[in-house]
């Protein structure tokens, strides 16, 4: 679906389905809204599930005020109105209740979002707004009176959040990535200090290492399609598992000694095409398409592993929680996961920008998962579904792990458990 040719009702009903579906919202809350040039709205019903919501259900607002459609839009119109009057830049609005934010909500204090590079790009104006009645005129302008600061994310004192942008998948990649700060820093908090990065280090990531030079590639092997398709089943069950977001994690596989594919930058991973993997080759990309901006760094291991045959980056956010304390991701608790993902070494925070020898040199056979700090969770497999394997593992161990702290404490097995894991599952 490219939402630039998709009507404003099946662009709500797609991203309600994905709040809805994420656990976002309930079958009662949230609204979303979309408001064309000609001054139209087009907004997600008042009291209509929104677990099975139909193009029909959608509610059109006309310049004039008057509504067409079967209901009545959603009660909170107002306030969505009142942000389109203070920020004619905002041509979307997505309003819900996801548990990170609301308990931030209910603090009064907006999660930190200096604790990954991307997401403090996507989420670094938030502010909040006064507590007012749910639907009443005073909420639409306390709302409003925010937005019109400059702002683009808005907590809503024990209520909820409001994201704007300027098209509905920029207004919820705001509201998703804002939502997985709130998730990873509750969760990076269980096990110790959370490390938030400096202006200096954000900047790390503006380097555009990924604009290689182009090249036009010849015919397409059968090879080469059937990759494609595989890289994109894996992005697309990565995004429905959480384990990426809509803009951020990097899959990549190689496709022969000299050359590999890699998801693009900037495209909602939900909606990865085969004709948006970029194809790497030589240190060339594809003529006219965007790698993601660890294209080098893929291209550095591969180059120094050719046993490793893909390489997934990601922020899954148990798994990522370990990325922003010292706590060990003490993997020698659980057979499966010291089996898979052995001893997971831990490497500071901008190497994968400024040396990517060092982050290449801490990958072999016996270390197939890395912890980047405030970055990313890197695995390695001889295959994609390894890989994958491997992430998924990963983020299923780390969630146990943080329940465990909870608990009390952890207990490893000893080194003979160890050495008859080594003995039975890794030769030796």
């Amino acid at each position: 679906m490219n939402f630039d040719y998709t009507h404003p009702r099946a662009q709500l009903l797609s991203i309600m389905d994905r709040i809805y579906q994420f656990g976002m919202t309930t079958t009662s809350g949230g609204n979303l809204s979309i408001k064309e040039s000609d001054g139209t709205i087009w907004i997600t019903p008042a009291g209509v599930d929104k677990g099975s919501l139909t193009w029909e259900d959608i509610v059109k607002v006309n310049p004039d005020g008057t509504t067409s459609g079967r209901h009545r839009p959603s009660s909170e119109f107002p306030f969505h109105n009142a942000i389109y009057d203070a920020r004619p830049d905002i041509e979307a609005i997505v309003h819900a209740h996801p548990s990170a934010l609301v308990s931030y909500s209910i603090v009064r204090k907006a999660p930190p979002t200096r604790i990954i590079p991307q997401a403090y790009e996507v989420c670094q104006n938030v502010d909040f707004a006064p507590y007012a009645l749910p639907g009443s005129a005073q909420l639409g302008k306390n709302i409003a009176d925010t937005f019109a600061r400059g702002v683009d994310s808005v907590l809503l004192e024990n209520h909820g959040v409001v994201c704007g942008g300027k098209d509905l998948l920029d207004a919820f990649s705001r509201f998703e990535t804002l939502e997985f700060c709130g998730r990873l820093a509750i969760k990076a908090q269980r096990l110790g200090a959370v490390k938030e990065l400096t202006q200096e280090q954000v900047d790390l990531r503006h380097q555009r290492k990924h604009l290689l030079p182009e090249f036009s590639p010849a015919d397409r092997s059968s090879e080469e399609k059937a990759l494609r398709r595989h890289i994109c089943e894996i992005m697309h069950r990565a995004y429905r598992h959480q384990l990426v977001s809509s803009l951020e994690g990097v899959v990549s596989a190689r496709l022969d000694a000299n050359s590999f594919l890699i998801s693009p930058t900037a495209i909602d991973r939900q909606l990865l095409d085969v004709s948006e993997i970029v194809l790497i080759k030589e240190g060339q990309r594809e003529r006219g398409k965007l790698p993601s901006r660890a294209v080098q760094l893929h291209e550095r291991v591969y180059r120094d592993h050719p046993w490793i045959n893909s390489i997934i980056t990601a922020q899954p956010p148990s798994s990522a929680a370990f990325c922003l304390t010292d706590t060990p991701f003490a993997t020698r608790t659980i057979p499966e996961s010291y089996i898979l993902l052995r001893d997971i070494p831990r490497l500071p925070f901008g190497a994968q920008y400024t040396d990517e020898s060092k982050v290449s040199e801490a990958i072999g056979e016996d270390t197939p998962v890395i912890l980047i700090e405030n970055e990313a969770v890197l695995v390695v497999g001889k295959s994609l579904l390894e890989a994958y394997d491997r992430l998924e593992v990963a983020e299923f161990s780390a969630g146990s792990l943080i329940d465990a702290y909870a608990l009390g404490g952890l207990v490893e097995m000893d080194d003979k458990a160890i050495d008859e894991l080594k003995v039975a599952f890794l030769g030796g």
